[in-house]
């Protein structure tokens, strides 16, 4: 399933972030992929050695794990180190797939089960730059307001087309969630929605509590922790 978790970061704390990055030393994304990723990339990535990227980086997390929606649609147990890339001049990352383990500093490995891009650039500011995913659903063409999330699994294939104006700048990052199997992360997903949605309605009720109770016990019986 693929989710959009709208306004991670706010206005403000976007145009922080591209105070910062404007600061920032580039390099060239290869440094950060394996070799097929290599083959089919074309991009500028901070440099993750730099101060600045820990500041930013302190700064997505910091976003990212206030975001109620975002842990709901993800229930994340491990969340890898954001990076952020660049992409002007007709530049261009094709069709590949993710890597299925990354290394982190404090778990030593995660599986990625999602893969996640903040964008930081209004759509209107670039032409090209559609993050496109192939699912069992067809592909779908990705382009969202700046400060927004989208959440997909990284078994996915998927590439960013070409940037023939502008510059797409974005953060992305990679998700071990909780509940391993897509599906039963989706279902768990839907009933806490509605469940919320209930609550806003109707306030707190007994029926209220039950679904609380299934909610959790299903959390319990399949989350890996």
């Amino acid at each position: 399933m693929m989710y959009h978790i709208p306004g991670v970061l706010t206005p403000q704390g976007v145009a922080q972030c591209r105070q910062q990055l404007e600061q920032s030393n580039w390099i060239d994304g290869r440094a950060t992929t394996g070799a097929q990723g290599a083959q089919v990339k074309n991009n500028q990535q901070v440099d993750t050695g730099s101060e600045l990227y820990i500041a930013l980086q302190k700064a997505v997390l910091s976003a990212i794990n206030q975001s109620a929606l975002f842990f709901s649609a993800a229930l994340p147990k491990t969340i890898s180190m954001p990076l952020f890339n660049r992409y002007q001049n007709n530049e261009t990352y094709g069709f590949h797939v993710d890597g299925a383990v990354r290394s982190h500093p404090e778990s030593g490995w995660m599986r990625t089960d999602l893969s996640a891009t903040l964008f930081l650039s209004s759509p209107e500011s670039y032409d090209g730059g559609e993050l496109i995913v192939n699912d069992t659903y067809g592909q779908h063409a990705v382009k969202l307001p700046a400060g927004d999330v989208v959440l997909y699994p990284s078994s996915s294939l998927h590439c960013v087309t070409p940037v023939t104006r502008g510059v797409r700048v974005a953060s992305f990052m990679w998700v071990q969630s909780m509940i391993r199997d897509d599906k039963k992360r989706a279902m768990l997903f839907e009933l806490d929605k509605n469940i919320q949605s209930l609550k806003s309605r109707n306030g707190e009720s007994e029926e209220i509590l039950s679904l609380l109770n299934l909610y959790h016990n299903l959390l319990r019986e399949w989350s890996e922790i």
